[in-house]
């Protein structure tokens, strides 16, 4: 059924009186062209729900082209939010509601909405070369392409511009506030606070008073619209979700990673320095860091990748925390400097969020394809240790361990994040500073019998001598280094007793790492689901699903894969069949079959999209 709605949006009263229906959960996707706002929109809508007290998980999806042409498929840009009065751990697998700006954002996501799930789209966009564009022969509204859904054609864009006539703000700015008359009827449904809103607002716009006018008009016309109408017959209320008691903030994952960075670099009382050049979706970890001046954070924009790597192990020579970021094109190019942090020995991290490839790839979209890349990219045998976080909060706690593992083992650090956490959001239980782990970090300072490449009999680690320091001069190179002495050296078996050294210190960081922990039943069972990163909220709901029918599946996650929790094999050996769930081609699954013998099995995807918990669900049910 479509509804057309065309009463005046500035009436007060109407259905507004009615008692909301409680329901436990509801997931909404806003998509529209880049410039429409939904980012934006979705965000407010996002903060709205968490000062609510509602658990959240959002999934914000950009545009892979910069400027694609407006009203276009590729052109679209969306924002889904699962808000719930539960915990949840996803963005939600199928959207309840569907705000559609366009005939373009309506085709690209309609596949997705539940049936029989409400849609409501700008009718004003519902034109012949606008349904052109998105590959429409006709008005979908009349073929029967929206049968079975509950679907209110609302024109937005006339009734913000009558909403916003008497601001004085320009015809362009006008229409862009849309979004907010949008925002404002969603508002309404799910029985959100005005004010709430309007406060996150004047934040954003209050510098700008036109805009910020007519952008509260917007947003008031279309709370009332919704009140006035009598056509959104369907109100809703989520109650606030049973958290462990504590002070919250929204947060983003890269969000996440900057103050776990700054924190670590605090906890080891060592300064931090970021160097970086700007790469999709890794940059907001740079505008991020550049805020904490004040906490001795300094960042550095290079010219290319290779400068700005070059300039973090320089930093890490000089006794400061190196950190460097990028995403997987990246990566590649700092593969080199990389191996000279190993040769060298020195405490460096790379942040690499990881997107679609190979090359350019898919800029926008995620992907857990670098696993091997980490592993094995470099020339030579050339180990590093491997973190990953498991979700946007994770990425503040991954992001201090990672500092705590490098300054203690001196060794190079990746931190595999990626696109899916680096912009998801969910509420993060701000911690208490003495809960944080200590880092004692201990630099060489006795000039008294020092060897640059002396090892520390626990961890291996050689000393971190400052320049500077009295009586510790030494020099550093990509040349082969004799042992203790560091002198550059060209003997076979010191060559291959440094290179098993080297390895040796990384697989000795599995002596401080947690053991890996199991969901479900830690004695065995029919099937084990084992992850990282991402896939973390999915396989978790996935397991819990089959479990509540009575299933004997358990899972398990990996936050550090190089080297593995050392209990790992003896966790994997109590379970009859494993399964992987991966955004890749099996990458994990290849380095568990290779080293522990074990027929696992795998459930790759490679779409540029999270998983969703049934696609993992129904494949654990085959497995059953």
């Amino acid at each position: 059924m479509v509804v057309e709605t065309q009463a005046s949006p500035l009436q007060d009263g109407g259905s507004g009186d009615s008692d909301p229906k409680v329901v436990d959960k509801v997931v909404i996707r806003f998509a529209g062209d880049s410039g429409d706002g939904m980012q934006i929109t979705g965000s407010f809508f996002t903060h709205n729900s968490a000062l609510a007290g509602n658990d959240i998980s959002t999934l914000p999806d950009f545009p892979a082209e910069i400027r694609a042409p407006a009203g276009t498929l590729p052109g679209v840009s969306g924002f889904q939010l699962n808000f719930s009065s539960l915990q949840i751990m996803t963005p939600g697998d199928t959207p309840e509601v569907l705000v559609a700006m366009n005939p373009a954002a309506l085709k690209v996501n309609l596949r997705d909405l539940v049936r029989g799930g409400t849609i409501i789209l700008n009718s004003d966009t519902f034109r012949k070369n606008n349904l052109k564009k998105a590959g429409y022969t006709e008005d979908p509204r009349e073929t029967g392409d929206l049968e079975g859904y509950n679907v209110h054609a609302v024109p937005l864009t006339s009734l913000t511009l009558e909403a916003v006539k008497d601001t004085g703000i320009s015809h362009k700015l006008a229409g862009r506030c849309k979004n907010m008359f949008a925002l404002g009827i969603m508002l309404w449904m799910y029985d959100r606070s005005l004010e709430a809103t309007l406060g996150l607002m004047t934040k954003k716009f209050g510098k700008m008073e036109e805009v910020f006018e007519a952008n509260k008009k917007a947003l008031t016309a279309g709370y009332n619209y919704a009140d006035t109408v009598e056509v959104f017959t369907g109100r809703f209320q989520v109650g606030k979700a049973k958290l462990v008691p504590g002070t919250y903030r929204m947060l983003m994952g890269n969000q996440a990673a900057v103050l776990g960075f700054v924190a670590g670099a605090q906890l080891a009382k060592r300064p931090l320095f970021y160097g970086s050049y700007p790469i999709t979706p890794a940059s907001s970890i740079l505008e991020g860091l550049s805020n904490f001046k004040h906490f001795g954070v300094k960042t550095f924009q290079a010219e290319d990748e290779i400068a700005a790597v070059g300039s973090s192990i320089g930093a890490a020579f000089g006794g400061a925390i190196g950190l460097t970021g990028t995403s997987g094109p990246g990566v590649a190019l700092k593969a080199e400097a990389i191996g000279l942090a190993a040769m060298t020995e020195l405490p460096l991290i790379v942040i690499n969020v990881q997107r679609g490839g190979p090359s350019t790839g898919l800029p926008t979209k995620t992907e857990q394809a670098d696993l091997l890349q980490a592993m094995f990219g470099r020339n030579g045998e050339c180990p590093v240790a491997i973190v990953a976080p498991q979700s946007p909060a994770d990425c503040f706690t991954m992001a201090i361990e990672a500092i705590r593992i490098a300054t203690k083992y001196m060794v190079p650090v990746m931190y595999l994040s990626d696109g899916y956490l680096a912009n998801g959001a969910e509420p993060w239980s701000i911690p208490e500073v003495e809960d944080l782990p200590g880092i004692e970090v201990k630099n060489a300072t006795d000039p008294e019998g020092f060897l640059p490449y002396q090892r520390d009999p626990e961890t291996l680690a050689r000393p971190w001598a400052i320049p500077g320091t009295p009586g510790t001069e030494h020099r550093l190179g990509g040349l082969e280094k004799q042992e203790n002495t560091g002198n550059v050296s060209y003997d076979p078996e010191n060559h291959q007793k440094m290179t098993l050294l080297r390895a040796e210190k990384v697989e000795r960081i599995a002596q401080s790492i947690p053991e890996l922990e199991v969901h479900g039943d830690p004695d065995g069972g029919d099937v084990l689901v084992l992850g990282w990163g991402s896939t973390y909220g999915s396989i978790t709901s996935a397991v819990n699903r089959v479990r509540d029918r009575g299933g004997r599946v358990s899972s398990a996650h990996l936050r550090h894969l190089n080297p593995f929790p050392a209990n790992i094999e003896e966790v994997l050996g109590k379970f009859k069949k494993i399964l992987i769930p991966e955004l890749n081609m099996g990458q994990l699954l290849f380095l568990i079959r290779a080293r522990f013998c074990i027929e696992a099995e795998g459930l790759n995807k490679v779409q540029g999209q999270p998983f969703q918990i049934g696609e993992i669900e129904q494949k654990i049910e085959e497995l059953l």
